[in-house]
């Protein structure tokens, strides 16, 4: 299971982990039917849509305990070893194009790259990246600062009239 496809849904650490207590949930619940008294029924536990692509996606039957544990296995490595970035927009992004960026950045870093979205007002526009050793702040307002002598040339000729 090392080839691994996440869907476009599992976006972050905190969807991983969500997706390791459902796998876990549903490792007790065939544990307890295993110990239950024939003839008393149990209702199996609802899938969420994650889990539920994730497994379509990558063909791994849930019912196959082995395929259950190779799964918790990897979804575990991913957690602890996937590049994680964290990315702070003005507001909250749109779905589409957020999903593009989470596109890009599987096919061009790692396949497994998680990312964590905050919101920073103060940004205005565009947005910071933050890596564990390195941020990139691609904000209109870093911009702005980086062009200000620029831009402080071109209000001056302006006034001046040339």
């Amino acid at each position: 299971m090392e080839h691994l496809r996440l869907p476009n849904t599992v976006i972050s650490p905190v969807d991983v982990a969500r997706l390791l207590r459902e796998l876990n949930n549903l490792d007790d619940f065939f544990v307890s039917a295993k110990n239950r008294q024939a003839g008393t029924s149990m209702q199996l536990p609802k899938l969420s849509r994650q889990l539920d692509q994730l497994s379509h996606e990558n063909e791994i039957n849930l019912l196959d305990e082995s395929h259950r544990a190779g799964l918790t296995q990897t979804l575990q490595s991913i957690h602890d070893k996937a590049p994680k970035l964290h990315m702070s927009f003005a507001s909250e992004p749109s779905s589409k194009p957020f999903e593009q960026i989470l596109l890009w950045l599987r096919k061009n870093i790692h396949p497994h790259t998680l990312v964590t979205i905050g919101l920073q007002p103060a940004i205005a526009a565009g947005c910071i990246v933050r890596t564990p050793n390195k941020i990139f702040d691609l904000s209109l307002r870093a911009s702005l600062e980086n062009q200000r002598p620029y831009l402080t040339r071109l209000i001056k000729g302006a006034v001046d009239g040339r």
